[in-house]
């Protein structure tokens, strides 16, 4: 033994004993780390650019718009965010003014110089100046556009003339008034136009001097002031997200419905926490649904949004959570979602487009061919609902007594109707011809998982029935989805959830300036534009829904979609990760989520 070395040891070992004591510091917490699996890959982290519903939410982690939806109450309610309070909205509803909270700051970059910079209202108007600059191609354009702001579409018309959008002209209906106070002025009366200032995705607010240092690589560079900012990104495959610390002081607060049990447990949890409560978020993609719900059961993954449908059976039977997942500790939250799944038809393709009775009746006919209650059984395990339309449940248009030929499977129709415009069989090779004798082929463009598959069968054998011949077209989406705002798609299936409260706002599908925006299909009707622009300006009630309701049967009769369902979600929690529960509208739920280092499996 080495005396030499353990005689320091001894004297320390002595010297500790007759020292007072001394505090000790408390023991360093764990890292609280939230993961969970994207069911698919982001398209990128610019508000002004994106659209899909998985980088929205995302986006919508580490940007804030001045409103939010509150996260418990139901039905949804907005609430101020980096507004100080609601806004001063004339009796006209054409006039919305209101103030930024001081001492918000953007989360540190070097586009300020190592200087913390305090957002302001000229943030909040060039934010919304860049979605009309040409040079974006914002495909939040149309919406934004249909609100009527003053100024804005004449700014956006003369940068498309001279190449370049003046952010330096004041736009009579975007101004700020002040350091904090923006004004918005319409043209129009919008009376949900304070949903539209609720919406991180579409107007989490932006810095310019960020936008111009990053340029064409802005996608890759999200600085916001959310409670969260990107820290890793691995394209299309990981995600690693960590606080902010920048992020202002806010602590949750909500006001659940008293006879929501759920909610008020939440509430009681964690009212007063200071928000976020977890320190990093690691997102992975995992598009395939196998891989996703094994890496839930192994404890890789802290929730699952979504339980592939593939797995209903397994996991819920009946819809209640099967015993051994609950002895697990396991939770579920099972809801309907605010959302429609459909397929369209490009109305301007040589093939499934147009406007005359003979291409009418093939859109209608495949309509009428396809059995969305089979989707419904079979492909989605009863983990949806039929589609009559396009407005979605729990939304304040939604009615589920509407009944239209969209939700109806009738195959002696379908065929009678190719008969009588002659998409018949003129070559004998047992597939329908196109009325001119060329061959009728349609191709659908699909993704490569295994439960696109499933649809994609159901979708092959309803029409193989009727004589149509189909082909598949497998693709990544954001390929698709660049694809289709280009117009270079036949057919393609979508999903679109809502971003607010507001039903009719689904009916942008239809409406001709969002062509190349979330118009798809390219359509087309002047009585289905004048009904679109109508609804927006009335105030909710039954007036309002009865020319909603005219509108979606200009849809049902044209066929430029085939809306298929309403899906059902069946969230899964570990029981560690605490405090969700699914919004309707609300993406930004990182905030308010917290894990029990506890109860973490060892």
């Amino acid at each position: 033994m080495n005396l030499k070395a353990l005689a320091p040891a001894l004297c320390l070992c002595l010297a500790l004993a007759t020292a007072p004591a001394v505090p000790q510091p408390a023991p360093t917490q764990p890292q609280k780390v939230f993961r969970y699996g994207l069911l698919a890959a982001e398209t990128g982290f610019d508000p002004a650019q994106i659209s899909d519903l998985y980088s929205s939410v995302l986006v919508s982690n580490m940007f804030d718009a001045p409103y939010c939806y509150d996260y418990l109450a139901r039905p949804a309610k907005v609430r101020p965010n980096l507004a100080a309070d609601l806004p001063i909205v004339s009796a006209d509803f054409k006039t919305f003014t209101f103030k930024l909270r001081p001492g918000i700051y953007f989360a540190d970059d070097p586009a300020f110089g190592g200087k913390k910079r305090e957002v302001t209202a000229a943030d909040f108007i060039y934010t919304l100046k860049r979605i009309f600059d040409p040079k974006t191609k914002s495909p939040r354009l149309s919406s934004l556009a249909e609100e009527g702001i003053l100024g804005l579409d004449e700014l956006n018309k003369q940068a498309q003339a001279s190449g370049k959008f003046d952010y330096g002209r004041e736009a009579e209906g975007a101004r700020a008034l002040d350091r904090y106070t923006v004004q918005i002025k319409l043209a129009q009366p919008r009376p949900r136009f304070v949903s539209s200032l609720a919406d991180p995705a579409v107007l989490g607010i932006v810095a310019r001097e960020v936008v111009e240092m990053y340029g064409d690589r802005i996608m890759e560079h999200p600085v916001g002031t959310g409670p969260f900012m990107l820290s890793e990104w691995k394209r299309s495959s990981k995600m690693t997200f960590i606080r902010n610390p920048n992020f202002r002081e806010e602590f949750y607060q909500a006001e659940p419905n008293p006879e929501d049990a759920k909610a008020q447990e939440i509430y009681q949890l964690m009212k007063g926490k200071r928000l976020p409560m977890v320190d990093r978020v690691e997102v992975s993609v995992i598009e395939e649904p196998q891989p996703r719900w094994l890496a839930f059961l192994n404890n890789e993954q802290d929730w699952m949004e979504r339980l592939p449908q593939a797995f209903a059976n397994q996991a819920i039977p009946n819809d209640k959570l099967a015993p051994n997942l609950a002895k697990r500790g396991i939770t579920m939250d099972h809801v309907p979602l605010s959302d429609v799944t459909y397929f369209w038809f490009r109305m301007d393709h040589p093939i499934v487009g147009g406007y005359t009775p003979d291409k009418v009746a093939l859109r209608r006919a495949i309509s009428l061919a396809y059995n969305s209650d089979e989707e419904v059984r079979l492909a989605r395990r009863n983990q949806a609902i039929v589609a009559q339309g396009p407005v979605m449940p729990l939304t304040r248009n939604y009615d589920p007594t509407f009944r239209s030929d969209m939700g109806v499977f009738d195959r002696a129709r379908a065929i009678a109707l190719l008969d009588m415009y002659g998409y018949v069989d003129k070559d004998g090779d047992g597939w329908r011809d196109m009325p001119d004798g060329r061959p009728l082929v349609l191709e659908f463009n699909t993704l490569a998982q295994a439960d696109y598959r499933e649809q994609d069968e159901i979708v092959k054998k309803n029409l193989d029935a009727v004589g149509i011949r189909t082909t598949f077209k497998v693709g990544k989406f954001g390929e698709q989805l660049r694809a289709a705002r280009a117009g270079k798609l036949m057919m393609w299936q979508l999903g679109l959830s809502a971003g607010g409260p507001d039903g009719g706002s689904v009916l942008e599908l239809g409406y001709s300036p969002s062509i190349g925006q979330l118009n798809h299909a390219a359509f087309k009707n002047e009585r289905f534009d004048e009904l679109y622009r109508q609804q927006n300006l009335l105030p909710d009630g039954p007036e309002r829904q009865k020319v909603i309701q005219e509108a979606v049967k200009i849809l049902v009769a044209y066929a430029p979609y085939k809306f298929r369902t309403h899906r059902i979600a069946t969230d899964l929690s570990q029981p560690w990760f605490l405090g969700y529960k699914r919004h309707p509208s609300l993406r930004e739920f990182w905030k308010y989520v917290d894990i029990d280092t506890t109860k973490l499996p060892k």
